[in-house]
C-alpha cells in the first residue's frame, strides 16, 4: 500500500488542525504578534524601529541569533532599496522567508521506497517519544496503512506497557518483550516479523536515558546494524523526537543524536505548551534537518504532518482571525 504521503488526507483535517496549532501557538504568538502588534495590524511605520522590533520578537521565541540575523539583514536590504515600504509588505516578507527557512531542508518521505519502511524514533526520556509513536501509528492507520510497533524501550516497563495501550487503541500490530530484554532482539523480531506479514510501517521504539549517554549511543547503533540484516536499508529513516519547550536547548540535543546516528528528520512535541515555537526556524536553518511533524496536544490527531506555510500564519495570525 506504500504511497507518498497523500496530500488530501492533510487537508481532511487541515481546518481543524489549523485551529488547534493556532491555540498551541498561542503562547509563541504573544511572544512575537504582540511584540509586533502594529505589524500585524498593518498600522506599523515601516524603518529601524520596526526593524528592532521585529528582531527581539525573533529573539524571544527562541529563533536563535544566527537564524535572526539572517531575516533581519534580508529585510534591511529590501528597506534600503526601498523594495519594502509598507508594513503589510513586510509582514508578505517575514512570513515567506520564514517559510522558506523551514521548508529549505525538506523533502517529502517516499514511504514507497522500502516496504515496509522502518523508521527509527529517538530522543530523551519526557519528549514524548514513545506516545508521539502511539499518534504517529494512529495516524498512518487510519490513512489505511498497515502499521507495527516495536517496543524497543525494554529498560523502561511503563514505556512497553504504554506502547500496548497505544496498539490496543488503535488496532496495530506490536512486537514486544518482557522488561529487560534487549532492544535490538525486540528490533529485529519486529522488521522480521513486518516482512513476513507485508506491512506497510514499523515504528521502533528505543531507550532515550541521556545521563548514560556513551552506552545509549552504542546500543542506537547496535539496533540499526541488527535491523540493517533484516531488511535491506533499514532503518530506512532515523526521526528525533524534540520537547518543544526546552527551546534552544534542543539544538544540543538534536546534534549530540545526529553526529551518532544521522538522523533524518525532527518531530517537534508539546507546542502548545511552550512559547518558544521559534526554535523550529532556528533549529532547520542551523542543522539543516526537516521538521516531519508537530505535535499541539494530548489528542491522537494534535499530531500531524509538518507543513510550514500553516505553522508561520498561525504564528503571525491575529487572535481574532478565526
Amino acid at each position: 500500500m506504500g504511497v507518498m504521503e497523500s496530500e488530501s488526507t492533510q487537508e481532511e483535517s487541515k481546518g481543524g488542525f489549523f485551529s488547534r496549532l493556532k491555540k498551541g501557538l498561542v503562547k509563541t504568538r504573544k511572544n512575537i504578534s504582540g511584540s509586533l502588534e502594529n505589524l500585524v495590524q498593518g498600522r506599523a511605520k515601516v524603518g529601524p524601529e520596526l526593524l528592532q522590533e521585529i528582531e527581539e520578537a525573533l529573539l524571544v521565541s527562541d529563533a536563535g541569533l544566527g537564524t535572526t540575523s539572517k531575516i533581519i539583514e534580508a529585510l534591511e536590504s529590501e528597506v534600503s532599496e526601498n523594495r519594502i515600504r509598507e508594513s503589510d509588505e513586510v509582514m508578505a516578507r517575514l512570513k515567506a522567508m520564514m517559510v522558506e527557512i523551514l521548508e529549505g531542508p525538506g523533502k517529502e518521505t517516499d514511504y514507497s521506497e522500502h516496504a515496509p519502511y522502518v523508521i527509527l524514533v529517538i530522543g530523551i526520556n519526557g519528549s514524548g517519544k514513545t506516545t508521539t509513536i502511539g499518534k504517529l501509528a494512529s495516524h498512518w492507520n487510519d490513512g489505511g496503512h498497515k502499521v507495527l510497533l516495536a517496543a524497543g524501550d525494554t529498560f523502561r516497563a511503563a514505556a512497553i506497557d504504554q506502547l500496548k495501550t497505544w496498539a490496543d487503541r488503535t488496532g496495530v500490530s506490536i512486537i514486544s518483550q518482557p522488561h529487560g530484554a534487549d532492544p535490538s532482539a525486540v528490533a529485529f523480531d519486529a522488521v522480521q516479523a513486518a516482512v513476513s506479514r507485508k506491512m506497510d510501517r514499523v515504528l521502533v521504539d528505543t531507550a532515550g536515558r541521556l545521563q548514560t549517554n556513551a552506552n545509549l549511543m552504542e546500543e542506537l547503533k547496535k539496533i540499526k546494524r541488527v535491523i540493517g540484516k533484516v531488511h535491506e536499508g533499514a532503518p530506512h529513516a532515523t526521526w528525533l523526537v524534540l520537547d518543544a519547550g526546552i527551546g534552544q536547548n534542543s539544538i544540543s540535543q538534536a546534534k549530540l543524536f545526529h553526529e551518532a546516528l544521522g538522523v533524518d528528520g525532527l518531530i517537534m512535541t508539546k507546542l502548545d505548551g511552550t512559547s518558544k515555537g521559534g526554535v523550529l526556524l532556528n533549529i532547520t536553518d542551523t542543522m539543516g534537518l526537516p521538521v516531519k511533524f508537530i505535535g499541539v496536544g494530548e489528542g491522537a490527531d494534535d499530531l500531524q504532518p509538518f507543513n510550514a506555510s500553516e505553522f508561520v500564519d498561525a504564528l503571525l495570525s491575529r487572535d481574532s482571525e478565526n
